[in-house]
């Protein structure tokens, strides 16, 4: 019998970590949201650079000058955008 009082001492101790686990998670969201980052802006941000590293990638490939001129002035486009983000 001393071995289920053990067992049931186990229990509660788990379920008292579990709960103060649970506690510090919550408040971690809590105090996260209100620091929270914007979720449109985040994606504006992430669209932005994945735009601007594809720019750079066809500015190194591309020989035609007018076309470098062309992709330059997207690239500082897209620098002044993520900027002002």
């Amino acid at each position: 019998m001393g071995d289920a009082g053990e067992g049931l001492i186990d229990a509660e101790s788990r379920f008292q970590e579990r709960l103060a686990e649970r506690e510090q998670e919550q408040q971690k969201k809590r105090s996260g949201t209100t620091a929270a980052i914007d979720p449109e802006r985040k994606r504006r941000t992430e669209s932005l650079r994945l735009a601007l590293a594809e720019m750079k990638r066809q500015d190194a490939a591309t020989q035609n000058p007018t076309r470098k001129e062309q992709i330059r002035k997207a690239l500082a486009d897209l620098e002044r955008q993520l900027a002002q983000l």
